[in-house]
């Protein structure tokens, strides 16, 4: 099917050349980073974490969030987005792809990811991290281009599958859980220091996630003949709009844990990112509050949320309000205040961000290329008009996309 990746208009290939592009200039970067070491970053001796571990603990999310699609198919036989499930699985490949590639990037010298398999060290969370998301990807791989096989010569998907669907479906909450593990595992960071954090971290996936990968649909359905099932979609939305409200509800609950214990060491990293950091970095946090209420308001609200042309902002708006938590303000809240009392300030510098950049551009790439192959598989066997139709791939579907369902 990878011959699938090489047909396709000059408006795909133009954005492919484009992302080649943003690779070459973040890999000048990168390899400037080999040649000086990690001191081209914003990291120090108190901020040993930086840019790249925050976008690792971001992707995991979106890696993780693939089971939001996968789980209700398979556990509860909801088959509106049957066909969105291989969507859900080629985005995780990415996310699993971006994650890893960002621990290499931040470890320094690639070389150095040849000691988590040579010297594997069962005590330490990185060591699990890093086999549970190659387990991920390994299951998201075998499980994601078996099914499009199948499709794609009008054959029932194999029953040796289904073991490796319904662990990938538990894995995905391991991945994450075991991200968090990295973070609140460090008694010196009360930021961190909370039996919560894996459960944000969840809740947080489970919204940014599938949002990313609406977006990503959206997309896809203005520049190829995919549709997706309007149905599936207002269900997405509303899983969506309930973590969403999950998650800034434990973000709340650790508001008041915080102050109302009056515990300095809890006070003090959400009094930093509030109101004693630079301005700047004030500014994004108090962003993310509003741009958090904004989308819960927008998503609540049935007017709102059930008009696709605001839809694409709300959900711009709810990934910026995440990221800006999660991507941000969670590694330097964490690590500043220092356990004594000090403040070292750390923010990316450029060629951080080149560097990071690449990674973004890779996964985008991988992305590209199995969703163009997914959709041209899918317009093969005519797969786009049911999804359109709301028919599942056993029976026969004859309506037009005029009388496909209206969404709920």
């Amino acid at each position: 099917m990878l011959e699938l990746a090489l047909k396709g208009s000059k408006r795909y290939y133009g954005w492919i050349a484009f992302l080649l592009v943003l690779i070459g200039i973040g890999s000048i970067a990168y390899l400037n980073q080999i040649l000086v070491g990690l001191k081209i970053t914003g990291m120090s001796r108190d901020v040993s974490w930086g840019f790249y571990i925050s976008q690792l603990t971001y992707l995991v999310g979106l890696a993780a969030s693939g089971v939001m699609i996968v789980l209700p198919n398979y556990f509860h036989s909801y088959k509106s987005n049957k066909h969105m499930v291989i969507f859900g699985e080629f985005m995780a490949i990415a996310a699993c792809i971006m994650c890893m590639l960002f621990v290499a990037v931040d470890v320094g010298q690639p070389t150095r990811m040849l000691n988590v398999i040579l010297h594997p060290t069962p005590n330490s969370i990185l060591f699990w991290d890093m086999t549970v998301l190659m387990g991920y990807l390994f299951l998201n791989l075998l499980v994601g281009w078996t099914c499009l096989q199948a499709d794609r010569v009008h054959l029932p998907h194999p029953q040796w599958l289904k073991p490796f669907i319904y662990i990938s479906i538990l894995w995905a909450f391991s991945i994450h859980t075991v991200t968090a593990f990295l973070y609140q595992g460090l008694p010196g960071r009360h930021y961190w220091l909370t039996a919560i954090l894996a459960a944000r971290f969840l809740a947080s996936a489970f919204c940014s996630g599938p949002a990313i990968l609406l977006l990503v649909l959206m997309i896809t359905e203005k520049v190829t003949t995919f549709k997706m099932a309007k149905n599936a979609l207002s269900t997405l939305v509303k899983i969506i709009m309930y973590a969403m409200c999950i998650n800034m509800f434990f973000f709340m609950l650790e508001i008041f844990t915080s102050f109302y214990s009056n515990i300095p060491g809890h006070m003090h990293p959400i009094l930093y990112l509030f109101a004693h950091a630079d301005p700047g970095l004030v500014a994004l946090m108090w962003t993310f509050l509003t741009f958090a209420a904004i989308s819960i308001t927008l998503l609540v609200t049935p007017r709102f949320r059930n008009n696709l042309k605001l839809l694409p902002y709300t959900l711009v708006i709810l990934v910026i309000a995440t990221w800006l938590d999660k991507g941000l303000g969670l590694l330097i809240g964490g690590f500043n205040p220092t356990p004594f009392e000090t403040v070292t300030p750390y923010w990316p510098t450029a060629q951080e961000l080149l560097v990071s950049m690449m990674v973004y551009a890779i996964g985008a790439l991988i992305v590209t290329v199995l969703f163009k192959i997914a959709t041209s598989v899918k317009e093969e066997v005519g797969h786009s008009q049911r999804m359109a139709c709301g028919c599942s791939t056993e029976d026969a579907c004859d309506c037009t996309e005029e009388e496909a369902p209206a969404e709920a």
